[in-house]
C-alpha cells in the first residue's frame, strides 16, 4: 500500500493529477454504488425467503396451536372445547392427535408422523400453498382415507390408483401379559386408503400422514386425550388479540403459539444468517470505500498550498476537517443513492418478472423471491454514513495539520 501511495503521489506532480483524482473519485463512487446495490438485493432476497417459508408453513400449520406445557397429551371435555370455541375471534377449532407410527405398503416400510384431525381440518384453508395429487379428503368413519406427504409416498412406492392395496399402520402398545410371546400383542394395527399426496416443504413431505381423528384415536387408544388443539381465527381479527384471550382463559398449564412461534428456531436462524450477511457485505462496502480515503489523501496533498492559504486567512482546523469530510460524504452519498435506486429497481423487476430463476424444477416457486423492507434501506444508509465518516476522517486530519508556513 505504501508503494502505491508513493507512485500516486509522484503522479500527482504531473499535469494530469486533476484527472487522476477525478477518476479515483468516480471509481470510489462506483464501488460504493455496487456495494450498496448488492446489500439491498441480498437483504431483500432473505426477506423474500423468510416470507416464503412463513407462507409454506402457514399452509400446513394452524394460525394458533394449543398444547400442554407438561406432557405430550391432555384430556379434553366438551365444556372445555366449547369454552375455546366461544372465545371471541375463534372461527374453527380442530382437535389433533399426533404421534409416530410405522407404515407399510406392499413390501415397503417407513416410520413417519401420524396426525389425526377433526373433519373440519380442511376447512381451515390447509394446503393452499404447494401441490396436491389426488382427491383431498379424509373419508368417513367406516371408510377412512389418508392424505400422504409426497416424500412418504415416495419411500413407500405408493400408487393412488391401486384400489386393492391399502396402507397398513402399526403402533406399539404395552402387552397385557408381560411374558407373552405373541407379537400381535405388542402393537396395534389398522389399514387406511390413501386419497392424495401433498407437497409443501420437505420437513412435512417426508414425515407426515394426515388421517381422521377417530381412526387415529382408536388405533393409538387415546380416548379423550389430545396432543394439541388448532385454531383458525376469524377474518379481520388480529391473531395476537385472540392469542391473548386464549392465554387468559387457559392459564399457565397450556401454551398458545402462533405460526412463527411454532418454528421459532428456523426463523431465528434465517434472521441470524441475514445479520451475518449484512455484516459481511458491510465489510466489502468498507473495502470499496477505501478509494475514498485514497482520493481524499491525494487531494490533501494536491491542495496543500490552497489549504495553507485558507489557514493564513484565518480558517480553523475544524473548518478544514469539515471540508474534506463533506467531500467524502458527497462521493459516498452519491454512490449510495445510485446503489439504493439500482437495488430497488432490480428487486422490483425480479418481483414482477422473475428474471433470476431458482433452477429447481420441483420447487414450489420458479424464481428467487424478494421483498423490500424500508428498514433494510435505513440500515444500509447508516452503514454507508458510518463507513464514509471513518474513510474521510483521517485525510481530513492530515489536511488540517497544514500550516500557513507551507506556502
Amino acid at each position: 500500500m505504501n508503494l502505491s501511495f508513493f507512485i500516486a503521489a509522484r503522479y500527482f506532480r504531473s499535469k494530469k493529477k486533476r484527472n487522476f483524482i477525478t477518476i479515483l473519485s468516480r471509481i470510489s463512487m462506483i464501488g460504493v454504488a455496487v456495494g450498496t446495490m448488492a446489500l439491498v438485493i441480498v437483504l431483500s432476497v432473505f426477506n423474500g425467503l423468510e416470507d416464503l417459508i412463513r407462507s409454506l408453513y402457514a399452509s400446513f400449520d394452524a394460525e394458533l396451536k394449543i398444547e400442554s406445557v407438561k406432557g405430550k397429551s391432555f384430556e379434553v371435555t366438551e365444556e372445555w372445547l366449547d369454552q375455546i370455541r366461544n372465545t371471541e375471534g375463534v372461527e374453527i377449532l380442530t382437535e389433533v392427535i399426533e404421534d409416530n407410527a410405522l407404515f407399510k405398503y406392499k413390501d415397503y416400510q417407513h416410520l413417519a408422523r401420524l396426525k389425526g384431525v377433526s373433519d373440519n381440518y380442511l376447512k381451515q384453508g390447509r394446503f393452499e400453498e404447494g401441490y396436491i395429487w389426488g382427491q383431498l379428503e379424509l373419508g368417513t368413519d367406516t371408510q377412512p382415507k389418508a392424505i400422504i406427504g409426497r416424500g412418504v409416498g415416495f419411500y413407500l412406492s405408493m400408487d393412488l390408483d391401486n384400489e386393492f392395496e391399502l396402507l397398513q399402520v402399526f403402533y406399539p402398545k404395552a402387552p397385557r401379559n408381560a411374558g407373552t410371546l405373541d407379537p400381535r400383542q405388542l402393537y396395534a394395527r389398522d389399514v387406511i386408503k390413501p386419497s392424495a399426496f401433498f407437497s409443501i416443504e420437505k420437513e412435512f413431505d417426508d414425515n407426515y400422514i394426515i388421517a381422521p381423528i377417530n381412526f387415529v384415536k382408536d388405533l393409538l387408544n387415546y380416548g379423550a386425550k389430545r396432543t394439541s388443539v388448532e385454531i383458525k381465527v376469524e377474518d379481520g381479527v388480529k391473531i395476537s388479540s385472540v392469542k391473548k384471550r386464549l392465554k387468559t382463559i387457559l392459564g399457565e398449564d397450556f401454551s398458545v403459539k402462533d405460526t412463527d412461534e411454532q418454528h421459532a428456531g428456523l426463523l431465528r436462524t434465517i434472521k441470524v444468517e441475514k445479520l451475518f450477511v449484512f455484516i459481511t457485505l458491510s465489510f466489502i462496502l468498507a473495502v470499496a470505500s477505501f478509494n475514498i480515503f485514497f482520493s481524499l489523501s491525494m487531494m490533501a496533498i494536491e491542495k496543500k498550498k490552497d489549504t495553507a492559504v485558507l489557514i493564513a486567512m484565518g480558517a480553523k482546523a475544524k473548518l478544514i476537517k469539515q471540508i474534506y469530510i463533506k467531500q467524502g460524504a458527497i462521493i459516498a452519498f452519491t454512490g449510495a443513492t445510485i446503489g439504493l435506486a439500482l437495488g430497488f429497481i432490480i428487486c422490483l423487476i425480479q418481483d414482477r418478472y422473475g428474471i433470476v430463476s431458482l433452477g429447481i424444477s420441483s420447487s414450489v416457486i420458479d424464481n428467487y423471491p424478494v421483498k423490500m423492507i424500508w428498514t433494510d434501506f435505513l440500515w444500509t444508509s447508516i452503514a454507508v454514513i458510518t463507513i464514509t465518516f471513518v474513510a474521510s476522517y483521517r485525510p481530513a486530519v492530515i489536511a488540517s495539520r497544514v500550516k500557513s508556513t507551507d506556502l
